[in-house]
């Protein structure tokens, strides 16, 4: 199924997003009625828009990148090494202007592609859109504008191990369980992204945990294409 495919020209990649505001008081009025109308499809046993704020990041009208992890596979000194970069910061547009810049320098031939898990339905459309947002041009390999769905260089983790299957979600974590692929313990989830972005302020933590997904992404890949898992002494951060 994947023996065609050259790991080298894969980029993988996560991202971790927020709301674009620290409190539900502090989103403009236009805002807070457009999310006011969402909240009220998302909300369960009558919860107020406000209550559930901390959800807007998941979505791109409401939300914004503050980081996007990155990991290249290598070959140096006969040994497969993983090269792992992060572009994280307060300023979403530079982040944008920085990722897209990497993206057109490096990714940009038919041979290329993008990797993520469950990235088809989150990541990538959420990067391409906040590009949008910011008036920043969305490089090659992520406008999916007028290609063919065989055009269209976007490989999933996800959708990989569905095979087809249309039924249910599988996290990240479940699939490096069933693999049996070690994972760094982890301090903080993907749900409390926000409030460290926001209350405590911590970036750095998030990009820790943003690499550690990537890492865990491209050894659920190798499993996936029968290929033995990196070792720790060749994971190196740029």
């Amino acid at each position: 199924m994947l023996e065609h495919l050259d790991i080298r020209k894969i980029l993988f990649l996560d991202i971790e997003t927020v709301s674009q505001f620290a409190n539900y008081s502090d989103v403009p009025e236009r805002f807070q009625k457009l999310w006011d109308h969402k909240a009220s499809l998302l909300a369960k046993n009558d919860e107020a828009p406000d209550e559930i704020y901390d959800r807007a990041g998941i979505y791109s009208e409401f939300g914004k990148i503050v980081c996007i992890s990155v990991g290249a596979i290598r070959d140096k000194d006969g040994e497969r090494q993983l090269w792992l970069k992060s572009f994280a910061g307060d300023d979403e547009k530079q982040l944008l202007q920085d990722f897209a810049e990497m993206l057109n320098k490096n990714y940009a031939t038919d041979q290329h592609q993008v990797c993520g898990h469950n990235g088809k339905e989150f990541d990538f459309p959420y990067i391409a859109r906040r590009m949008l947002v910011w008036g920043v041009k969305i490089p090659r390999i992520l406008d999916t504008a007028g290609k063919k769905p065989w055009e269209v260089n976007h490989l999933d983790t996800m959708q990989l191990w569905k095979f087809g299957d249309y039924k249910s979600f599988t996290s990240l974590n479940l699939l490096a369980a069933i693999f049996d692929i070690p994972t760094p313990k982890d301090d903080i989830d993907g749900s409390q992204v926000g409030a460290v972005y926001w209350k405590e302020k911590n970036l750095e933590r998030i990009v820790v945990y943003c690499q550690k997904d990537v890492l865990t992404l491209v050894q659920v890949f190798l499993k996936l294409l029968g290929q033995p898992l990196l070792q720790t002494e060749n994971v190196h951060e740029v």
